[in-house]
């Protein structure tokens, strides 16, 4: 009987462990949320990932899956350095002579107007320039590992009149299959997951400028019905 219990009570301890493993080895891929593609009325390129982010939403243009590109315009340290009489090229201004250089016309790319400091806020300017626009379709393209945090924020802001269709670009390093590898990787996964958590629990951590702060003031749209991606597309 003793014999017995230790061997059910070893195989629980092997099958939690191996669970354990296989949830730390898939965190990449799980993060990794994609969407099959489709044409779109526009293309949002959020901040970061310069210059892959960029030259995939080139690319896609060039495929005609959309007539115009929007940036985002990341807070930046431009101001003060202006101060100091040091001229500070902002990321939106690479990421739109990236456009230009793959073959964007210059008039098919909009920097959206507001400063943002977080996807949350992205995701919440993506939202109300579709409205105030009249688009009901948009291709959103970022990194592999941020793609389900894209996803889980629209879901949570955007309302169901809105489609998105998540895109992560093809160039970008992130090795999503063996993240644990380098120290970039890992400090992405964690940032994202920790994030997702937080988009979860209704956004109860707020970027440090803006945390004194209720979501609603700097979000700008209204909660919309959660729901989150249950797939990712392999790349």
């Amino acid at each position: 009987m003793k014999a017995s219990k230790l061997t059910l009570v070893t195989l629980f301890v092997f099958l939690v462990l191996w669970a354990a493993v296989a949830g730390f080895r898939g965190a990449g891929r799980w993060l990794t949320c994609e969407d099959p593609l489709s044409k779109a009325d526009v293309m949002f390129v959020l901040s970061g990932g310069v210059s892959y982010r960029a030259e995939e939403a080139a690319k896609l243009f060039g495929m005609g899956y959309a007539r115009e590109v929007w940036l985002s315009r990341p807070v930046s340290p431009s101001d003060q350095l202006a101060k100091l009489g040091i001229h500070f090229l902002r990321e939106e201004e690479y990421n739109r002579d990236i456009l230009i250089h793959e073959g964007v016309p210059e008039g098919a790319i909009y920097i959206l107007p507001e400063t943002v400091v977080d996807t949350e806020q992205e995701v919440a300017e993506a939202v109300a320039r579709m409205r105030e626009r009249g688009k009901t379709k948009l291709i959103v393209v970022t990194s592999p590992l941020h793609t389900r945090r894209v996803r889980a924020s629209w879901n949570r802001l955007a309302g169901s009149n809105l489609r998105l269709l998540v895109r992560a670009a093809r160039e970008d390093p992130s090795d999503i299959d063996h993240w644990w590898r380098n120290t970039h990787d890992i400090s992405s996964v964690v940032h994202e997951t920790v994030g997702l958590l937080n988009v979860w629990a209704d956004l109860p951590v707020r970027p440090r400028s803006l945390r004194n702060q209720p979501p609603s003031s700097y979000l700008r749209v209204p909660p919309a019905s959660t729901q989150y991606c249950n797939r990712a597309a392999p790349r």
